[in-house]
């Protein structure tokens, strides 16, 4: 919602731009942990969404209130109202919590496995499945398949949705080269037994999803791609001028109307 503003730190990628983190500091005066670094104005939308939740108000609906509220034009669905936690059990053995994982960690630590506490029992949030069943094309992004896309797909019902219109779904490989351009996507699909490529993601993604987009350095396994019955569509996918992004968005566009019409 931040980046649909205009208002997203561009320098991290998360947070609001010009933040001031005085709020944290005088936590970390009365020993409360800091490490999950949250700017002031950041803080606040937080507090807010707390604030409704404990008062009963849905995450549909609080989302909502907050996309309202900075004047983003875009419908953004959670994809459920229900609590579900992403668990990493380390190689240790130790289980711990996604974010302590990513930000107090570093990511830096190995994983043996991952698991979505809550998910067996949540359901699709309101809007959710009209909205896929009704768009022209669904695309997943390029986002870590294990942890960002994986908790979606964990969800009672999703899958299943997007699987009787594989067709016109395109994803876009986080994979580049064999490494992912930033977040530890690569070094979870090889702790947890695939390969480490856009070959790996669309193998992982392949039942629900039509073709992948792939980037120019791996159109060598395009043929291998092919072979799942996911149609790859080789183009350059690192965003370094707007004319690439351009070029981008049209391959992904094309990918899910050919799709539309097979």
């Amino acid at each position: 919602m931040y980046t649909l503003a205009g208002a997203i730190n561009e320098d991290t990628g998360w947070g609001l731009t010009g933040e001031s983190f005085s709020a944290l500091g005088a936590l970390a005066r009365y020993g409360v942990p800091t490490w999950f670094g949250l700017g002031d104005r950041d803080l606040a939308t937080h507090l807010y969404r707390t604030m409704r939740l404990r008062e009963g108000a849905p995450l549909s609906l609080v989302t909502a209130e907050i996309a309202r509220s900075w004047d983003v034009a875009a419908t953004v669905l959670p994809m459920t109202d229900q609590l579900v936690r992403t668990k990493l059990t380390l190689v240790d053995g130790d289980e711990i919590d996604f974010q302590e994982y990513f930000v107090r960690r570093g990511h830096a630590v190995a994983v043996a496995g991952v698991r979505f506490q809550g998910a067996e029992a949540a359901r699709i949030a309101p809007g959710v499945r009209e909205a896929l069943d009704a768009a022209e094309l669904v695309v997943i992004a390029p986002s870590n398949p294990i942890v960002s896309i994986g908790p979606i797909l964990a969800l009672p019902g999703l899958r299943e949705v997007l699987q009787k219109r594989r067709s016109s779904v395109v994803a876009v490989s986080p994979i580049i080269g064999g490494r992912a351009l930033k977040g530890p996507a690569d070094r979870l699909l090889g702790e947890l037994g695939a390969e480490v490529s856009a070959l790996g993601v669309a193998a992982h993604l392949r039942d629900v999803i039509g073709s992948i987009v792939i980037d120019v350095v791996d159109a060598a396994l395009a043929p291998s791609i092919s072979a799942l019955v996911v149609t790859p569509v080789v183009t350059e996918t690192i965003m370094r001028t707007p004319e690439i992004s351009a070029k981008l968005a049209t391959a992904v566009l094309e990918a899910g109307r050919r799709g539309v019409r097979a």
